[in-house]
């Protein structure tokens, strides 16, 4: 049995995965900054997480411990995936990029916030595992 399977966990993997992701294409848009032409792209999970959990079909579905259960309900996992997309709608310079360093600055801090409190989050979700498992504190 897998322990950390729960629909939790997966969402805070995806969400560390995505922070990773955007780490890279914040500093990807940085470098690129006086790049004549060159169009800043951005990564979209939080956006595609909210609307497939308000997506989530009504019914009642069951969680399996064994594949050999019946499966009771949709089984089907509903977590998007990262999504990198770029901005073409937009000019900074008279190249035509659209870097905003101070923006992309903003961003990138933010992202580090994230990602410190995503890996937080999974430490502290297997401490808990370990602790429930040892029975010591």
């Amino acid at each position: 049995m897998n322990v950390l399977n729960s629909a939790a966990f997966a969402r805070l993997e995806n969400a560390a995965y995505a922070s990773e992701l955007r780490q890279r294409v914040i500093a990807d848009n940085i470098a690129n900054a006086e790049t004549p032409q060159f169009k800043r792209q951005e990564v979209l999970f939080e956006q595609l997480l909210e609307q497939s959990i308000g997506n989530k079909p009504i019914g009642v579905s069951g969680y399996r411990t064994d594949a050999r259960h019946i499966a009771i309900g949709s089984q089907k996992s509903n977590m998007p995936a990262p999504k990198v997309v770029t901005d073409d709608s937009t000019t900074m310079n008279i190249n035509e990029n659209n870097v905003d360093l101070d923006r992309e600055m903003a961003l990138l801090a933010k992202n580090q916030l994230n990602y410190n409190l995503y890996t937080k989050q999974i430490s502290h979700e297997i401490k808990m595992m370990r602790t429930a498992i040892d029975g010591r504190v």
